[in-house]
């Protein structure tokens, strides 16, 4: 027996898999629950990856040798960020390491800039070396459910220049699939583009067994979307005209 869920038009531009870059700008009605990292009100990120990312930073003893750097950023903060960039680094270098006002994962709320702490830190830039407490951050970020958004070698599908300081929420399962396959966010999405309902991408995740999907969205309507009775699910939208679908059975 299965029961039939609404995705509301708005959804699309809502999750933790939003694609927002260059060619996906941030939809103007994105909504977000912030909470403040660290208690400081000045570095808010959407509230279940902060609630992640200090799971993970307890975990490996990160707090005092990894500090915030950059997390969420309003329109305007990110249009200030880039006009100083253009001022003091030059267009290229901008294009380089600053998104567009209006294109910044920053603005999602899902995205942390992290530095190790020392005297003197780059905001644009800050030093996260494949080393000591930043090697383990990285290595523990997945099943927390970060991913390293702009790797070294994926430049041109990206954007972005090699960023090892930038991270972005995605979730589990995906920050873990993401990883095994080396695949950029960008990649992902396309990636799960070609799976349907019917013909879904099928994967171990712990005990449980998973599917995830594309469905893509109605264009003048709410998306109907069907499920079993005895199916758990998470939906995210992708900013791209649709909906990631994870499923997994209910135990008996």
């Amino acid at each position: 027996m299965s029961r039939i869920q609404t995705l509301p038009k708005h959804a699309v531009y809502e999750g933790n898999l939003v694609l927002v870059n260059a060619r996906h700008p941030l939809h103007p009605g994105y909504h977000m629950s912030f909470a403040p990292v660290c208690g400081r009100s000045d570095m808010l990120l959407q509230r279940s990856a902060w609630v992640l990312l200090n799971a993970l930073m307890d975990a490996i003893d990160g707090w005092g040798k990894i500090f915030p750097v950059s997390a969420w950023r309003s329109q305007q903060e990110q249009e200030a960020i880039w006009e100083h960039s253009i001022k003091d680094n030059g267009l290229d270098f901008t294009k380089r390491y600053v998104a567009q006002p209006g294109c910044s994962e920053h603005q999602t709320g899902l995205a942390i800039d992290l530095g190790l702490n020392s005297e003197h830190i780059d905001f644009i830039r800050p030093d996260f070396p494949d080393a000591g407490i930043c090697a383990q951050f990285r290595k523990n970020a997945a099943r927390y459910g970060f991913i390293e958004r702009y790797p070294k070698g994926k430049e041109t599908v990206t954007g972005i220049a090699h960023e090892p300081w930038h991270f972005r929420f995605v979730g589990t399962p995906h920050a873990q699939i993401m990883t095994q396959l080396e695949l950029t966010l960008e990649e992902y999405i396309a990636f799960l583009h070609t799976y349907s309902p019917s013909h879904p991408y099928r994967l171990v995740f712990g005990t449980n067994n998973l599917t995830l999907f594309y469905l893509p969205a109605e264009e003048q309507a709410d998306t109907p979307f069907p499920f079993g009775s005895r199916q758990c699910h998470t939906v995210s939208g992708d900013n791209c005209g649709g909906f990631i679908v994870t499923q997994w059975e209910i135990s008996r």
